[in-house]
């Protein structure tokens, strides 16, 4: 099987990458979701949790032997040491999953949805970058009224992710969103046949 065309989504949060993925879906391009696979390397029975808890302990689980999210993110927000050796136990986990998925998928090209592509240092599991590109004005105003929160707490969100002028290097394709959704989803529809251009052309 020839190797497909994988195109790397990321962007800040609030953003609009949902928007822009939900649209790639639209025109049937298979969308691969980090977040989604980093649930499936974790559920119940898969060696992802069983490590996890080898490592966090009991009081990472729920009652009903499910992973407590809430608890294992206080477990490792003030600890540097302990979050890395959360990702140093998922990241592959959940890289081999996208990996498989994006194997399994049926379509001229690929997506693979990687909120922190740019900071875990993804760039070499995709043939381009494309970011989804707001300015911070607008992921503070969306922040707040999407998720409720404070102007404060919106920034400390913003301040946690890599800087928007260091995504913005890593790019080959942007795609800005400071107009409306329809005007998102016309600048998806004109990259699409720029990705089918490039698909078509990627060597056997």
């Amino acid at each position: 099987m020839a190797r497909r065309l994988r195109i790397g989504l990321t962007g800040g949060i609030a953003s609009g990458k949902s928007t822009v993925a939900g649209r790639f879906r639209e025109l049937g391009i298979p969308v691969i979701d980090a977040d989604q696979s980093s649930r499936a390397v974790v559920a119940p029975g898969q060696p992802g949790l069983k490590a996890v808890v080898a490592k966090f302990g009991e009081g990472v689980l729920t009652a009903d032997g499910e992973l407590d999210r809430r608890a294992l993110r206080q477990l490792i927000f003030a600890d540097p040491q302990k979050r890395r050796g959360l990702e140093e136990i998922l990241h592959p986990l959940i890289r081999a999953d996208m990996d498989q998925r994006a194997m399994q998928a049926m379509g001229p090209y690929v997506i693979l949805e990687i909120p922190l592509l740019v900071e875990a240092g993804g760039r070499d599991r995709v043939d381009r970058v494309l970011v989804v590109d707001a300015d911070e004005a607008t992921q503070l105003q969306r922040l707040m009224e999407r998720d409720g929160e404070s102007l404060e707490g919106a920034r400390a969100i913003l301040a946690a992710q890599a800087n928007r002028a260091i995504r913005l290097k890593a790019a080959d394709d942007v795609l800005e969103n400071s107009g409306s959704v329809s005007e998102l989803r016309q600048a998806v529809d004109r990259l699409h046949q720029r990705y089918l251009q490039l698909a078509a052309a990627m060597p056997p």
